[in-house]
């Protein structure tokens, strides 16, 4: 996706590069808004990142999974990919502590920093120079973290806290939004899907809605299997060889 966002600065005074700041925000605002799903949103919350942010060379997105999980999404290119790899292997970095304890995290010399031991030279090896990661959080929920790159040690400045802020807090307001409505669209999916199965076992069983909807639950536990996946088969295939636990045993699917 193209922003069409170009370098600028943070600098103050009326106009100028304060105003260009301010027109950029705002078309990105738009632009996020747009995108059709979360996968969108990361790729236009990176690419903007890496146009508005000074010194930012590369870039990725750090999601939270059940609170505690981290997974790396939308990476600009190999680097980011092998140090967000590298931090879910040791278990530290800058992108992580950003997701999980402070607002901004920046990292002048990745060699040098003592706050990771198990990370710091592992990342300075493969190519991580200077780094600087963004709680992404709306309404106290942790969203994630934007982490940017630098090609040389030193590269990020107050300059770049104040766009990067700026920027992560238009990245959060948008990706929140788009969970929400990825969870929303998935939910009414899901819905419709254990909805058809129901009906399939209504019908073709002469159970009722509750029956069926235990003969789903019951092929879920038994196989280990997501309801979603369970109802998502008999809908596709229309067979499903399970016991139904609280009641009479629904005949074979085929005839």
């Amino acid at each position: 996706m193209n922003t069409g966002f170009g370098p600028v600065s943070a600098g103050s005074g009326r106009g100028g590069a304060t105003g260009d700041l301010a027109t950029q925000l705002s078309e990105l605002a738009r632009d996020l808004r747009r995108q059709p799903d979360v996968d969108s949103t990361l790729t236009g919350i990176v690419h903007a990142a890496l146009s508005l942010i000074p010194a930012a060379t590369a870039a990725s997105v750090s999601l939270v999974r059940a609170r505690r999980r981290v997974e790396s999404r939308a990476a600009s290119g190999e680097l980011p990919r092998i140090i967000d790899a590298l931090q879910t292997e040791t278990g530290q970095g800058p992108c992580l502590d950003a997701v999980f304890k402070q607002r901004i995290v920046r990292v002048p010399n990745v060699r040098d920093d003592p706050r990771w031991p198990d990370l710091a030279q592992r990342a300075w090896d493969a190519g991580a120079r200077s780094m600087l990661s963004f709680q992404l959080s709306v309404d106290r929920d942790n969203l994630g973290a934007l982490n940017l790159y630098g090609s040389e040690v030193g590269e990020f400045g107050e300059e770049c806290e104040q766009v990067g802020l700026l920027v992560a807090a238009h990245a959060a307001i948008a990706l929140a939004d788009a969970q929400e409505i990825s969870n929303l669209t998935a939910a009414l999916v899901n819905r419709d899907v254990i909805g058809q199965a129901k009906g399939i076992l209504m019908e073709r069983h002469k159970l009722t809605a509750h029956e069926a909807f235990l003969v789903l639950s019951s092929a879920s536990t038994t196989t280990n299997t997501r309801l979603i996946e369970v109802a998502e088969q008999l809908a596709a295939r229309g067979d499903l060889a399970v016991r139904h636990r609280q009641g009479r045993q629904p005949p074979p699917a085929h005839p």
